[in-house]
């Protein structure tokens, strides 16, 4: 006898046990790849003003004029900008010379110091024995020209870091000058990275210098307090408070020397 509906009995019972086999694999590739619940998502909430009543600091507009130039008096006039040409110890015994017996600030300098710098290149003086350490050159105010960065020794591992850049009619111009127990400087891009110990134990004080060209000078612009890898927490050398840098008017660490005494 033929099936009312005209098909087959044997092809309807295999049809519906395809079907049933199918529905649990369409389940499951419903769930493949799905979206799964994370949690609750914390509202997202700006900073809070705390004290809003309080009547803050002011700060005070930068000089639109700038700071005044920190020329170096008895340099003769840089050609064309290149500070390469200039002499590092003599440009050092000209600032001592203009600023004499200065002990603070970013002229200031030990006395064994000034006295060491003054015997560099003498007759007969041992010249391991100049504070003045190898320059190294860095294009570091973005005009396409190097400046010239500066290092001199202190006594207890203080190190002040100098920068002098020359203007279009020649002039040697002291853009940056700072003091401080120095661990290393660092060149990142244009800019100069201080680092010097912190005064928490296991920790170090990393300070950015860039150039600002409303100031014409080297700022310091940015300031990071870094945890020393593998350092402990007892107390160390750099325990105690440490002094801010002594500023003038003004990644990776620094390469080594080539074969001409200078880096750039």
């Amino acid at each position: 006898m033929s099936s009312p509906s005209g098909a087959h009995p044997g092809r309807r019972a295999a049809t519906g046990l395809l079907t049933v086999l199918l529905l649990p694999l369409t389940g499951a590739c419903g769930d493949t790849g799905g979206l799964v619940s994370a949690g609750v998502t914390p509202t997202a909430s700006g900073p809070v003003h705390l004290w809003p009543g309080r009547a803050g600091a002011v700060v005070p507009p930068a000089d639109p004029g700038g700071a005044p130039p920190e020329y170096v008096p008895g340099i003769a006039p840089v050609p064309d900008q290149n500070v390469h040409v200039i002499d590092p110890v003599a440009l050092v015994q000209a600032e001592l010379r203009d600023h004499p017996n200065v002990q603070t600030g970013p002229d200031g300098m030990p006395g064994e110091t000034s006295a060491a710098i003054r015997a560099c290149g003498a007759e007969g003086a041992d010249p391991r024995k100049c504070p003045v350490l190898t320059p190294y050159y860095r294009d570091l105010t973005g005009n396409g020209k190097d400046e010239l960065i500066v290092g001199i020794e202190y006594p207890e591992q203080q190190m002040s870091v100098r920068v002098y850049t020359a203007d279009a009619e020649g002039r040697l111009n002291r853009i940056m000058a700072t003091t401080d127990t120095v661990i290393s400087v660092e060149l990142a891009g244009r800019d100069v990275i201080v680092r010097v110990p912190s005064g928490n134990a296991g920790y170090e004080v990393n300070t950015t210098w860039s150039w600002d060209a409303t100031q014409r000078s080297m700022l310091p612009t940015r300031e990071q307090i870094v945890r020393v890898p593998g350092q402990g927490s007892g107390p160390g050398p750099s325990s105690g408070s440490r002094p801010g840098p002594s500023s003038g008017s003004g990644s990776g660490p620094i390469p080594s020397p080539g074969p001409a005494g200078a880096a750039r």
